[in-house]
């Protein structure tokens, strides 16, 4: 069989990649008139409704299983107590970081008020504090190697 035959998937494949790349670059970054040198288009953050969004969907209740967890409770317990937390919370339209204390210990006695530390989105992102996680040192820092990777580039 021809070897050329059965690369031909790749490359199309590498083909696509390359247009995927170019048009996400276009969507992140927006494009630059060569004529003008005006750039249009590209992302605009909106820092409060993506805060709004991440609220929403109980995104902090494996937090809540990390959490019982360490307190030395089996990850099927933590599962199932944060299953009733997420329904009750669900029962009171709000979010696992507005339940009352007195609630969240309805559903474990190890649960104290430290529990607010980690079912805050902030607590949440802090907690994943290594190389390439959400802590904000650790977005601070991908920020600054990329950058410096760019601008080594220019």
């Amino acid at each position: 069989k021809d070897n050329q035959e059965d690369k031909e998937p790749l490359f199309d494949t590498v083909d696509t990649l390359k247009d995927t790349l170019r048009i996400f670059a276009e969507m992140i970054g927006g494009q630059v008139d060569a004529a003008t040198g005006e750039k249009s288009g590209g992302i605009t953050v909106h820092p409060q409704p993506m805060e709004d969004a991440a609220r929403k969907g109980y995104a902090t209740a494996t937090d809540l299983a990390d959490y019982l967890v360490k307190k030395g409770l089996p990850f099927r317990d933590a599962h199932e107590t944060v299953a009733h937390a997420v329904k009750a919370a669900q029962s009171h339209g709000c979010d696992l970081s507005e339940l009352p204390l007195s609630v969240l210990q309805g559903f474990h006695p190890q649960i104290e008020k430290d529990v607010y530390d980690v079912l805050s989105l902030r607590g949440s992102l802090d907690a994943r504090n290594t190389l390439g996680g959400t802590a904000p040192a650790q977005v601070r820092m991908q920020l600054a190697r990329h950058q410096a990777r760019l601008a080594s580039k220019n």
